[in-house]
């Protein structure tokens, strides 16, 4: 994550477009990208655009990803030890006795 997080920066900061980005515009630009990936599958049956779009939705992934690594990155936040935090979080919310094969919230468990 470190070395792509370098990239990143790398890249944004060659073109000085650090003054553009504050927490409101990164979280808008995240979820514009996320979007587009949702915007690749609508109408459409998953297995249809995997097979015709995958590129499509490789660069829509990353897009997402880049924009959770920047994020993260400005507001100090290590997103290794979050996601690791959160799992874990998750993981008492949907205990495998009760969560094993349910698509319930874990407030209907």
């Amino acid at each position: 994550m470190d070395e792509l997080t370098t990239k990143i920066l790398k890249f944004r900061d060659q073109r000085n477009w650090g003054q553009f980005h504050n927490a409101k515009d990164l979280a808008i630009s995240l979820s514009l990208e996320a979007s587009e990936l949702l915007e690749l599958f609508q109408w459409k049956r998953s297995e249809d655009v995997i097979k015709d779009k995958i590129e499509d939705i490789k660069d829509e992934l990353s897009d997402v990803l880049y924009y959770v690594l920047l994020m993260s990155h400005d507001l100090g936040i290590n997103i290794e030890e979050a996601l690791e935090s959160k799992l874990e979080k998750n993981e008492k919310k949907y205990p495998v006795d009760k969560a094993y094969g349910s698509n319930k919230k874990y407030s209907e468990l």
